[in-house]
């Protein structure tokens, strides 16, 4: 007799193990997971989709674009595989496999249904998969404009004149950020213009006018949130000196690609849907005047394929 309590102990103890572990798969399947299939999966499957398109156009005549967007659509597959198994949601039906193309041009219209799929999922996703696919739409604007046969694309809506109410608080300091290196970019564009030729000016001309609208934006946001806007600096100090057309070239691309830094950390640090659609389009339109600047001063990729993100 002197066992059994032990033997009943032990049975028990086995008992409520075995419910335990029936416990985890039902808890996994309750409230707190979403059942509902993953919206990122669609743009992993064009983004893998269009990576192998472009690898095997590339040769001939447009082989550099054509390896340029399959490096940077293989590198937005990449980023989004990594998230969508992270969170492991149910995958949606699997769509038909596009047609394989017979030339680059054949992959213009699929550039911008990318684009367009990334931007309209960017207001309602969680903080960090927003800015993921923030650079993934970024990416494919910025893509739009290195070969006639990918654009040009759409450029982003000019931003409002004016602000609607205070920013949510949490969104103060990075909106400080993005008007720093606003003010940085107009005093750019400022700098340049002694050292590009005359065929320049248009798109120096729109780049400082576009800057300047957005730095006088963020200062009457800010200001309407009873913050104090950042100031401008005197001056600015290039990381490399500016003694010609190709040195200027590069230093716009420099300070198109702070902006875009910036502005994906104001989509990084906001659940305000409106307030992500302002950082959006500016992101865009910073991704988007970077490209050709980065072509004249001879850099490489001529897109970057995730803007704003950090190496």
């Amino acid at each position: 007799m002197t066992g059994r309590p032990t033997d009943l102990t032990r049975r028990a103890a086995l008992r409520a193990g075995a419910l335990a572990a029936l416990a985890v798969p039902l808890a996994a399947c309750g409230p707190g997971y979403d059942e509902s299939p993953d919206p990122l999966q669609p743009l992993l499957a064009a983004a893998e989709a269009d990576a192998a398109a472009a690898r095997a156009l590339a040769k001939g005549k447009d082989a550099d674009a054509a390896g340029q967007l399959a490096d940077a659509r293989a590198a937005h597959a990449a980023a989004l595989k990594s998230e969508v198994d992270r969170l492991n949601r149910p995958k949606p039906s699997s769509s038909p496999t596009p047609p394989s193309p017979a030339s680059l041009g054949e992959l213009k219209e699929r550039l911008a249904t990318a684009r367009k799929q990334a931007e309209d999922l960017v207001g309602g996703l969680p903080r960090y998969r927003a800015g993921l696919v923030a650079a993934v739409a970024a990416g494919c604007a910025a893509l739009q404009r290195i070969a006639p046969a990918l654009g040009p694309g759409e450029d982003a809506p000019k931003p409002p004149v004016a602000a609607a109410g205070a920013v949510p608080a949490e969104a103060v300091d990075p909106l400080q950020v993005a008007l720093a290196a606003e003010h940085a970019a107009v005093w750019v564009y400022g700098l340049v213009s002694a050292f590009l030729p005359a065929d320049f000016g248009d798109a120096e001309k729109s780049g400082a006018a576009e800057h300047a609208v957005r730095r006088d934006l963020l200062q009457t946001m800010l200001s309407a949130s009873g913050a104090t806007p950042v100031a401008p600096e005197p001056a600015y100090v290039p990381k490399k000196p500016v003694t010609d057309a190709k040195s200027a070239a590069l230093v716009v691309a420099t300070a198109e690609a702070d902006c875009a830094s910036a502005w994906l950390a104001v989509v990084n640090h906001t659940d305000d849907a409106n307030l992500r659609t302002t950082a959006l389009h500016a992101l865009v339109a910073a991704s988007r005047r970077g490209t050709p600047w980065r072509s004249e001063a001879g850099e490489k990729p001529t897109a970057i394929a995730m803007p704003g993100q950090t190496a």
